[in-house]
């Protein structure tokens, strides 16, 4: 394990090693407790952190706002770039700079792709990419590794299914870079073809020994896989409604095709229909606690970024 993290800011997934990887899962592992309790401590006591969601968000944002009160510090922002002064003509850049004034690190959504390293570019403060259109989200790949090796014990020798919207799914584009980083992984990627994961990420897999293979139905796979990770049909990304509703409902897991199988199911959130209310009470169900786990996760990137580099 190494004992220093190397990044400054946390913009994409494919900036890590595995060593920075499992550098933030074990900090995680080790305020997992505090975040648990919902206690409190003083890691990062005076610290604000500043929260630049131009895109709307429930878990993320809400997930890091606890975190950092979990710490002992606290965060200010918006929630969509209605309720700032982007809506009245303001830059971006000046937005992040009046930012960088106020706080010790700043978290960004935005519909965008690249948004993030822009502004990484333009403040001396960490900054942390909460997810770019359908680029990255690179905080969300950290919970789900954390989960897994929780759930699992190893996230080596690893075979997950990533079902859905793999194309405009930025969860899954970074959850497949990082599990490159592992030993003997293999992945399904399970969609409809006119959903099928981007090639500029198959190139990527490509460069690594990772195994993959693209199928079109889940019950081919579901007897071979630890994980169903599955995600929704992102009405939002399709500019045709049309095309949506053409695909929407594509792939439903329930409880029955659940039975009798060695596996867990996860989900980024929010869903709609592609897990069956039947799935909640058993014990494939590792959704909410994934959700739950991004709070110590998220508690681990704010202490290790703001604390190697200090304002």
């Amino acid at each position: 394990m190494i004992s220093i993290f190397r990044l400054k800011n946390i913009i994409s997934i494919k900036d890590f090693e595995r060593e920075d990887i499992e550098y933030i899962l074990n900090e995680a592992s080790k305020l997992e407790n505090i975040a648990k309790s919902k206690e409190t401590c003083e890691e990062l006591k005076g610290k604000i952190l500043g929260l630049m969601f131009f895109e709307p968000s429930t878990r993320t944002k809400l997930s890091f706002e606890t975190a950092i009160k979990r710490l002992g510090g606290d965060g200010i922002g918006f929630e969509n770039s209605g309720s700032s002064s982007v809506s009245k003509g303001e830059s971006i850049a000046d937005t992040a700079k009046m930012f960088e004034g106020y706080c010790d690190a700043l978290v960004i959504r935005h519909e965008l792709e690249g948004v993030s390293k822009f502004i990484s570019g333009i403040v001396d403060v960490p900054v942390i990419n909460a997810g770019d259109g359908a680029g990255q989200h690179p905080t969300q790949t950290l919970l789900d590794l954390y989960t897994i090796k929780n759930e699992i014990g190893s996230i080596d020798n690893l075979k997950i299914a990533l079902i859905g919207d793999l194309k405009f799914g930025r969860t899954v584009h970074s959850l497949s870079n990082a599990l490159s980083l592992f030993n003997n992984v293999k992945i399904y990627l399970v969609s409809p073809k006119e959903l099928k994961m981007p090639q500029e990420i198959l190139i990527d897999l490509n460069k690594t020994n990772i195994e993959y293979e693209e199928v079109d139905n889940i019950e081919s796979i579901i007897d071979d896989v630890d994980v169903l990770y599955v995600t929704r049909i992102q009405k939002e990304r399709f500019p045709d409604i049309d095309d949506y509703m053409k695909i929407k409902g594509a792939y439903v897991i329930n409880k029955k095709m659940l039975e009798g199988k060695d596996l867990i199911v996860m989900h980024p959130l929010p869903r709609i229909d592609e897990i069956a209310g039947d799935v909640d009470d058993t014990k494939y169900n590792k959704y909410f606690t994934q959700a739950a786990n991004a709070v110590p996760v998220r508690m681990a990137i704010l202490k290790t970024l703001i604390k190697n580099n200090p304002k």
